[in-house]
């Protein structure tokens, strides 16, 4: 007993005096490809500040009196919150100064921005600035989520370059805001996690390898539309209750697709927003939602497709289009798809 509190005593200690930050996991990728310039390294130092700004932001939203409505209504027909309206700012401002964005998808802003060229403007990123808002106000995690490619091509940036399948990725995650704040981290090998250390103010990494279980325990879907979906999506939720053999699986769902990712990614299980009656062709966007969380989860051993196809291979028509979306681990979204196929 002693040896083993002894032990663990001093990985503590070793975690304290010699901690791997974000920027240093960063600059020690950047250091395994000699012909980098630093590019990616700073859009990737530019992410991570505006996510320290938001969580800030979102700690002392009840103080500053940051909850509520701000009045107007986004391209997507939803009410804008006030922290919706500052995250998008900070997100905004933070890609601009890094002077490597040349031209960026938010889910706030109805076209796309296109930054001032810059000799090394290589990158576009997509951004969720805050999902979730909806449950802002009680209290409930929240996050962001980004995608970052290369250009699509040299020369004036246009919206052809935001407009790339999901495989094109270069580096994609998300920031979820709750009891504590946790940045999950894609560059295309494997994925990680970084907990914010408000003492420090810095992303200590906390999950070297984060690998989503081959099958889960938990499925998590919006029940209150059930009378919309296929019979094939009823009958999937059906046996997660009543299994034929084995226990039921556990009804988990947040409404914040981050908090609902972030579980399924941990704990395993399915994430599923299918098309239904009302939304056909799917509520959740492609570009910033439905992309860098497939990217995440794919690069963790997970599966995702809108049902009929692979979320990663779609081309995007335009920046705001909506898809259908099922992932998780990867033998539950096999097990809806070979029903889906019948």
């Amino acid at each position: 007993f002693l040896q083993t509190r002894c032990a663990e005593h001093m990985a503590t200690m070793e975690q304290e005096t010699d901690p791997i930050t974000l920027t240093r996991q960063i600059l020690a990728d950047q250091r395994q490809f000699p012909e980098s310039q630093g590019d990616l390294t700073l859009v990737l130092q530019s992410v991570q500040l505006a996510c320290k700004v938001i969580s800030q932001a979102i700690r002392r939203a009840g103080i500053q009196q940051l909850y509520g409505l701000a009045g107007n209504v986004n391209v997507q027909g939803e009410d804008v919150k006030k922290l919706d309206v500052l995250s998008n700012k900070v997100f905004i401002n933070s890609m601009k100064f890094c002077e490597r964005i040349s031209a960026m998808a938010s889910e706030e802003e109805p076209e796309p921005i296109f930054v001032k060229e810059h000799p090394r403007s290589k990158y576009v990123v997509a951004f969720d600035p805050l999902d979730g808002s909806s449950n802002i106000d009680a209290n409930i995690s929240v996050g962001t989520i980004f995608a970052i490619y290369h250009n699509a091509k040299d020369g004036t940036p246009a919206t052809e370059d935001l407009l790339q399948p999901g495989s094109k990725i270069v580096a994609a995650g998300y920031c979820l805001y709750g009891s504590s704040t946790v940045l999950v981290l894609s560059t295309g090998c494997g994925v990680k996690g970084y907990t914010l250390d408000p003492t420090l103010g810095e992303f200590i990494l906390t999950h070297p390898e984060i690998v989503i279980p081959k099958k889960g325990k938990i499925y998590s879907i919006n029940e209150g539309n059930s009378s919309l979906w296929s019979d094939e999506v009823r009958q999937y939720v059906h046996n997660c209750k009543y299994p034929k053999e084995g226990l039921p699986k556990s009804l988990r769902y947040v409404g914040s697709m981050v908090a609902d990712v972030h579980r399924t990614l941990l704990y395993g299980g399915i994430f599923l927003y299918p098309a239904d009656k009302k939304s056909p062709k799917g509520k959740l966007r492609l570009l910033y939602e439905c992309n860098p969380m497939a990217f995440v989860v794919e690069q963790a051993g997970g599966r995702a497709t809108t049902g009929t196809e692979k979320i990663l291979d779609i081309v995007p028509q335009q920046i705001h289009e909506r898809r259908p979306i099922i992932l998780g681990s990867a033998d539950d979204v096999e097990e809806l798809l070979a029903m889906l196929a019948k």
